[in-house]
């Protein structure tokens, strides 16, 4: 045959199928994995207590290498955010270490991440670490509700589109909006945060009518449970709006959350009925998540057909990438000599386990340096870490990241002797159960639908996070844990014996976080405006208070922690009896 008349002959032969609706069958099969709160567990190794892990994103790398190997699919490797705070090798090169390519941009961009996502917690280190650190991606990180105040325009990119084998991937970005109820303004000026349905439902608009891709995907820094923290979900800028974006706003095939650690394999129906999977990590890269996806094309539709499946995948099954681990073991030395810096001598071992359930040396530390710091009548502090400990002897740098978990600046604030009582009145009532007698629990658990105790993970759920267990310092009180929530404190008096008056003004060393109304104890428990908070603010730290932490350490050089005793839980005995049982729940047997 005529080589010439064959081509002709073939192109009118394709033009006839295309004409009349008929189309070859196609199969493609894509895998999305997700992480996300990896909070610095970049490399197989716990910088702040010395030691070897079995988990980061090393091991999960491993798990990425070993699904691109398969030819069959093709790997979209997506980030959720909050990478930046945690551990010390992330906080080296947020403040040490800034003149060189940050370490999270070196790691994310060897494993070749298609797209990420800004956390909270990846805001939190400052304009000049995250301005930085976007450039330094070779993947776009996305946040379409962070707003440039000046331009009116995403501060972020919004979207992506990500191509694979002829299908077109849309990945909308959004990150939690209450991003100014945790950090000062300093930190994130210029941007605002919109809230996520609102912002999701412009977006999809636009994507579908301008991209028209063939699957769109959610990349949400922004937890599950609409609810957290007396939230609704009418509340506008909802801090864990995922769930309600994916059913209220149509078009989403899956939606990757974060934010919350909780860890979620789920699907609910959207507002048209379809099927929208959501997925989410635990924190620390101790799991991954995947979104198996077989795109099918419907000969008659002309459309693709989908057949979606959600999986958790535990780093811990995985050996640490051997090119990974070798490429950058110079870094991980160099972050080891940082966080073995010695900076001074405890005379004894304290653990922030105690200060679950009473006044402890490990909080009561925190509290005396800051009232040292800012000169304050009172302070408030929390016990920031669940299970940390620091040992008797020498203190070194990478036992600040257990004394200290987060950047927090340190405010000098404005408060009445009444919004102090009534800040405490709020903190215990999430952190104590109203007891019945003394066999019942000292803690507030969250409790399951059987009534008992509800475990996720295999873990027992407090009904509050354990960084939200504000305590006093500057004054004497006792927690009475027979009344009900909102009558349980009694003020004595100041801590130097003088009385203390409801209606005085005081000044009070608070933490960043909480002093911009994270946790509400400021606006729910105190009931300031949440617009007059600022205005209460005497004056703040320029540094994050780890650092004048660790500089008092080393004035001082040798430190003999100790509860101030201050407060008590009353009555004695149900607290006593409380707290072992609580205790042995939470930590199993002394």
């Amino acid at each position: 045959m005529n080589k010439k008349y064959f081509h002709s002959a073939l192109i009118a032969f394709l033009l006839m199928i295309f004409s009349s609706g008929f189309l070859p069958a196609q199969t493609v099969n894509l895998k999305f994995i997700e992480t996300s709160d990896v909070h610095g567990s970049l490399f197989p190794y716990d910088f702040i207590n010395n030691k070897n892990i079995n988990t980061s994103l090393a091991q999960i790398y491993t798990y990425v290498k070993e699904q691109r190997a398969d030819k069959s699919q093709h790997v979209v490797l997506l980030d959720d955010g909050d990478i930046l705070q945690g551990q010390p090798i992330v906080y080296y090169y947020n403040f040490e270490k800034t003149n060189s390519t940050h370490i999270c941009a070196q790691v994310m961009n060897y494993m070749k991440y298609d797209a990420g996502t800004v956390g909270n917690h990846d805001i939190e280190p400052g304009h000049p670490v995250y301005d930085k650190l976007d450039k330094e991606f070779d993947f776009p990180w996305l946040a379409a509700n962070a707003v440039n105040i000046k331009t009116g325009k995403p501060y972020f990119k919004p979207y992506t589109i990500i191509k694979r084998n002829g299908i077109k991937i849309a990945v909308l970005g959004l990150i939690t909006p209450w991003i100014p109820n945790w950090l000062p303004e300093k930190i994130w000026n210029g941007i605002e945060f919109d809230d996520m349905v609102t912002t999701a439902a412009k977006w999809v608009k636009i994507i579908k009518e301008k991209e028209k891709p063939d699957l769109l995907i959610g990349l949400f820094h922004s937890g599950v449970e609409a609810n957290y923290n007396g939230q609704t979900a009418e509340t506008p800028k909802n801090e864990n709006a995922s769930r309600l974006v994916a059913e209220k706003v149509p078009g989403f095939d899956v939606v990757f959350v974060g934010h919350d650690h909780h860890g979620w394999n789920f699907t609910v129906k959207n507002t048209e009925g379809k099927n929208v999977l959501i997925l989410g990590t635990i924190n620390a890269a101790r799991t991954a998540t995947e979104a198996d996806i077989k795109m099918i094309f419907d000969k008659n539709s002309g459309k693709w057909q989908k057949e979606i499946t959600g999986k958790v995948i535990e780093s811990k099954n995985y050996k640490p990438d051997e090119a990974y681990m070798k490429k950058f073991a110079p870094v991980v030395e160099e972050v080891k000599n940082y966080v073995s810096k010695p900076i001074g001598t405890f005379t004894k071992t304290i653990s922030s386990r105690e200060s679950l359930f009473g006044d402890s040396p490990f909080v009561d530390l925190v509290q005396e340096i800051q009232l040292n710091i800012s000169h304050a009548d009172i302070s408030f502090a929390d016990p920031l870490s669940f299970n940390a400990e620091i040992k008797k002897g020498t203190v070194y740098v990478r036992d600040m990241f257990n004394l200290y978990k987060y950047e927090n600046l340190l405010y000098t604030m404005k408060m009445s002797g009444k919004e102090i009582k009534d800040y405490l009145e709020y903190s215990y009532g999430k952190w104590f159960n109203t007891m019945k007698d003394s066999a019942d629990h000292l803690l507030y658990f969250k409790t399951a639908e059987d009534g008992k105790i509800d475990y996720r993970n295999g873990r027992p759920q407090l009904a509050s996070s354990y960084y939200n267990f504000s305590s006093a310092a500057g004054i004497k009180y006792t927690v009475d844990v027979s009344k009900p929530a909102g009558h349980r404190i009694n003020i004595i008096s100041m801590a130097d014996g003088k009385p203390f008056d409801m209606n005085k003004i005081y000044t009070v060393a608070v933490n960043s976080y909480r002093g911009n109304g994270g946790g509400g104890h400021l606006t729910l428990g105190a009931g300031i405006p949440k617009g007059e908070i600022s205005k209460r603010i005497i004056n703040s730290t320029q540094k994050d208070l780890r650092y004048y932490l660790m500089k008092w350490i080393e004035k001082k050089k040798t430190v003999t922690p100790a509860a101030l005793g201050n407060w008590k839980v009353i009555p004695a005995s149900w607290w006593k009896l409380g707290k072992e049982k609580d205790y042995n729940i939470l930590f199993g047997e002394r």
